[in-house]
């Protein structure tokens, strides 16, 4: 082509580039049209475009050149090109080396199962807080639930904003679900009694324990008998048994030193006589030898048995540690005493949840 080509416009091959400096470096731009003449003019107004929006500050590179590989990196609305699924998938791994075991798993399982199929596909900046609270009305879900899911969605969006990916954050107006609270559904003694004697040896002294310790089945799985002094009447809980892992207790107060009830004591007795595992945790899966796996083996394998045969009303496992609090404060425990038994803080929680047990 032997026309004069105005500056900073060439032709390459089959298409036209335009080239421009922008904060002090060279930017070329191949724009994908043949290099006839009405085309290389509007090449050239392009360019002018360019230019004057650099030289009056208001030069954005995705309005101009929205499939360049610069577009993310130099735009201020980076959020237009950055997909929600590759928001949350880059926030996951970034906080792979810092989040616990668990909560990376529960984090993993509210991206891939809840949030990438709804919003994954979307730009980052087209995401709306009536969007989220619309899909939010229709998940039928606990309020808790919806709320854990919520966490990756929150954080991300915050680091987004924090980047300047995005000018506002559309989770900042996003109400989080109110939380309904269930009632302890505690065991009597006699109910209790039953379930107990439903069971025999090691998975029998696994649940006298837990009705007369208030240990959570996290814990009494993470039991070893290094922490177990039976001299002294006491067990020390120091971890927790965490999707198969073993970590220590969820909170400072959950490391605890719990007063061993008679009953509680003799499930340990008994328990020390039948130790058949080499690994040192007070109670094991009789079939492997070795500490249970986690809460979920334990409940189908040995709970549900003991309710059926039993032929106590279900509740879930965890009731018998209500039941354990109920009892106590029943009996005129002070509430404090039961606080620090169960590895809460202040008795706070317990006179919120468990107040009308409480002897005035």
């Amino acid at each position: 082509m032997d026309r004069k080509l105005p500056r900073g416009v060439t032709v390459r091959g089959n298409s036209v580039q335009v080239s421009f400096s922008y904060q002090g470096q060279r930017y070329r731009e191949t724009l994908r049209m043949e290099p006839s003449t009405p085309n290389i003019k509007a090449a050239a107004r392009l360019l002018e475009a360019v230019k004057h929006d650099i030289a009056m500050g208001k030069f954005d590179y995705l309005d101009h050149f929205p499939n360049s590989k610069h577009a993310m990196r130099l735009s201020s609305k980076a959020g237009h090109l950055i997909t929600v699924d590759k928001l949350l998938n880059d926030w996951l791994k970034r906080v792979a080396n810092r989040a616990a075991y668990s909560t990376l798993k529960d984090y993993s399982s509210a991206v891939r199962y809840h949030l990438i199929p709804r919003f994954g596909a979307m730009r980052v900046a087209e995401l709306k807080t009536s969007q989220i609270e619309d899909w939010l009305t229709e998940l039928r879900l606990s309020g808790k639930r919806k709320n854990n899911i919520l966490i990756p969605l929150r954080q991300a969006f915050e680091d987004a904003l924090f980047e300047g990916l995005i000018d506002r954050n559309p989770m900042d107006r996003v109400r989080s679900a109110k939380q309904v609270r269930s009632e302890p559904e505690p065991f009597t003694k006699a109910e209790a009694q039953k379930i107990i004697e439903a069971l025999e040896g090691v998975e029998r002294n696994f649940y006298q324990f837990a009705f007369y310790s208030g240990l959570r089945t996290s814990e009494l799985i993470a039991l070893r008998w290094e922490n177990v002094d039976i001299e002294r009447n006491v067990v020390h809980v120091r971890s927790a048994c965490v999707r198969g892992i073993i970590k220590e207790t969820k909170t400072k107060s959950g490391w605890r030193s719990v007063e061993l009830l008679p009953m509680a004591k003799k499930a340990l007795e008994d328990q020390f006589k039948r130790q058949a595992n080499s690994d040192g945790f007070v109670f094991f899966d009789p079939k492997l030898l070795k500490r249970w796996k986690n809460d979920q083996v334990v409940r189908k394998r040995v709970w549900m048995k003991a309710i059926r045969k039993s032929g106590v009303r279900y509740r879930k496992p965890y009731q018998t540690r209500h039941s354990y609090a109920s009892w106590l404060l029943s009996g005129g425990e002070n509430p404090l005493k039961v606080a620090n038994q169960m590895g809460h803080s202040d008795w706070g929680m317990i006179r919120k949840v468990y107040g009308r047990w409480i002897e005035i």
